[in-house]
């Protein structure tokens, strides 16, 4: 063992990311603007050099040195400090390196993005850089969201069986179990529908009023073989189960006079086999690309040998690729005059969720970014990416979401990730480290614009996941296809998602309500996760307490823009806070499975949740005493908060 080496396995702190003593300003960076490092090292590391190391994203060649000055002494340690002008929007990558009289160490990138020191350097810090200029539509975050999958919503009347593609086989039975088994052919062809249509969503508008929904995110409207309708067969058509254009344009007026707003869904690394622009069965008149290469849409896709080797999305026959580089495309898509971009927002759309984004190049995002501002100033693009969408990698390729002039959102299936690992056993210290960790890495702007969602039509009802059966998915298809939690386990479920709802509605970011999560819906996998809204047969326990929540959160402003600060992470129990101006509202979670005693930073509370519980510090006590039950939460706004007491950034 050198000299000084076990002195020197580091257990005090150099550097942390996440604290403007060290840098600043917290989290990603302006283009443009300077961010100033600093590091702390103990007098006894003998410390009398050091240097910051950073580069931009893939050009490790050219990464610069800058020295950090000395600037004195902070009680026992040492205060180097240097500044870097980011000098553009992108990904940059750092490190630290001290020259001491034990060697020279490097300063990698540890647990909680805190420094550690050793010998060989390990992980880098991120920084983001974001161009200042381009602002996101921040009515979405600081609101509630509702998802729709349109055939299982609501029905205006049982749709007749004729004037439809004859390969459709509509239920008569609302109540229905969506068809799950492949036919002769071996295949799933999801052509089995029930008649949801937009006057059904018209109808219930003043349903979706009462969660307090600002936004209405539809899953694809148009005209399409499949009922999920991701293999778009028209994207200028309304698919005539669903309604008219005129129907689409009321719905949109209507919800607009009810502070609703509409985001439609668009496909468009892909289209349908079965489409006006492939044409595979033959069923729309005019030419498509299987049948000629003379057809307007030829150049479309990606022929390797014509008619019937092409590529398709991950290979699925029935979604033949689009060649987003086509100009014919392009124009059809996003810049022509009456493009399918402008026409739904003209039409009363306002805003775009993209399928699948990081199958779409950057520049093809950049087009449509440019023209939903172009119609709409306020108009908002939301992509679909399910990891850190801050440095995700898709195709070898680096991709510039948050860098300006792409995507003003993503769906957040990182905190759904984080929000099933806690109230499921894991603890509250990684939960923390998962949310900081996007904070960090996420312009400010976007990471309180994001889609915070615990179910989506692409994962299980969040509900039966909570119910923790994994013997379930040892069974087969026929057995999920009609298997309900039993009422034991459905209680148990039910108080998890309490849990899980109120983490979802209390962080940064607009909380997404898959139709029927409310209602207590219940399914696996696709289609049963897809089934048709329990209208009359609600869990009333459930939709009442998902009433209480979505007006708690529309009430204050705090839980819709405030600051989050994480006060205590305890293995089983989460309190953090969220503060705006003198409004501080805090959230504590108690996922074990006895009472635990939690100690407020506040004179005064009031349970918002339930509307009663009011809580006051004791004689000579600097904070306030409340009792959690077992797997309960509790939502309460706080006067007199001590806010030196709780984690700022």
């Amino acid at each position: 063992m050198a000299p000084g080496e076990k002195a020197l396995e580091m257990k005090d702190l150099i550097f942390n990311a996440r604290d403007e003593a060290y840098k600043r300003p917290y989290g990603a960076a302006e283009a443009g603007g300077t961010v100033v490092f600093c590091l702390y090292p103990e007098r006894y590391h003998g410390v009398y050099e050091a240097s910051l190391f950073i580069a931009e994203d893939g050009n490790d060649r050219e990464q610069r040195r800058i020295p950090l000055q000395w600037r004195g002494l902070e009680g026992c340690r040492d205060h180097y400090e240097g500044a870097y002008t980011v000098p553009r929007p992108g990904l940059y990558w750092y490190y630290f390196r001290v020259s001491t009289s034990h060697g020279v160490f490097y300063i990698s990138r540890g647990y909680g993005s805190k420094g550690e020191m050793a010998a060989e350097l390990s992980a880098r810090f991120q920084l983001t850089a974001y161009d200042g200029a381009y602002k996101v539509p921040r009515w979405f975050g600081e609101g509630i969201t509702y998802n729709i999958f349109p055939d299982r919503f609501r029905r205006t009347s049982v749709p007749p069986e004729d004037g439809y593609p004859a390969e459709r086989h509509v239920h008569k039975n609302w109540g229905d179990v969506p068809d799950y088994r492949p036919d002769k052919r071996g295949e799933i062809l999801n052509n089995d529908f029930f008649g949801g249509s937009l006057r059904g969503i018209t109808e219930k508008l003043d349903y979706l009023a009462s969660l307090r929904v600002s936004t209405l995110y539809l899953n694809p409207i148009f005209e399409a073989f499949s009922n999920h309708r991701y293999d778009t067969g028209d994207y200028k058509k309304i698919d005539p189960m669903l309604g008219t254009e005129e129907d689409f344009a009321t719905l949109c007026a209507e919800a607009a006079e009810r502070g609703i707003r509409v985001m439609l869904d668009g496909v468009f690394n892909h289209t349908g086999f079965d489409s006006r622009y492939f044409n595979g069965r033959g069923h729309y008149p005019g030419q498509g690309a299987h049948q000629s290469k003379d057809s307007p849409y030829f150049d479309w896709f990606d022929f390797q040998e014509w008619p019937d080797k092409y590529s398709s999305w991950w290979g699925i026959y029935t979604l033949p690729q689009v060649r987003e580089d086509s100009p014919a495309y392009i124009d059809y898509i996003i810049e022509g005059e009456d493009s399918v971009i402008r026409h739904w927002l003209r039409l009363g759309a306002s805003g775009w969720r993209l399928d699948v984004a990081d199958e779409l190049p950057d520049w093809f995002i950049q087009k449509i970014d440019a023209v939903v501002k172009e119609e709409k100033p306020d108009g908002l693009v939301l992509g679909e990416v399910w990891e850190d969408a801050s440095n995700k990698v898709a195709y070898d390729e680096r991709r510039r979401y948050f860098q300006g002039g792409e995507l003003d959102s993503v769906m957040n299936y990182p905190l759904r990730e984080a929000i099933l690992a806690f109230v499921t056993g894991g603890t509250a210290e990684h939960f923390a480290e998962r949310i900081e960790t996007l904070r960090e890495n996420y312009p400010h702007d976007i990471f309180y614009n994001l889609m915070n969602i615990i179910g989506t039509h692409d994962t299980p009802r969040i509900l039966s996941v909570l119910g923790g059966e994994p013997d379930v998915w040892e069974m087969d298809r026929d057995y999920r296809a009609y298997h309900m939690l039993p009422p034991g386990v459905l209680e148990g479920a039910k108080r998890r998602l309490r849990l899980a709802a109120v983490l979802q509605f209390t962080m940064p970011g607009s909380p997404c309500i898959y139709y029927g999560d409310e209602a207590g819906m219940q399914g696996y996998e696709d289609p049963f996760n897809r089934r048709t809204y329990p209208w009359g047969k609600e869990d009333p326990e459930i939709l009442s307490f998902y009433r209480m929540l979505c007006e708690t959160r529309d009430g204050s402003a705090a839980l819709r823009r405030g600051d989050l600060h994480f006060i205590r992470m305890d293995e089983g129990v989460l309190v953090y806070a969220r503060c705006i101006g003198e409004e501080c509202v805090i959230i504590a979670v108690n996922r074990e499975g006895d009472m635990r005693s939690v100690f407020l930073p506040c004179l005064a509370a009031e349970d918002m949740l339930r509307g009663g519980g009011a809580y006051t510090c004791a004689n000579g006590e600097s904070g306030t005493q409340v009792i959690l039950e077992p797997e309960s939460a509790m939502i309460l706004r706080c006067e007199g908060v001590m806010r030196e007491r709780c984690r700022n950034h």
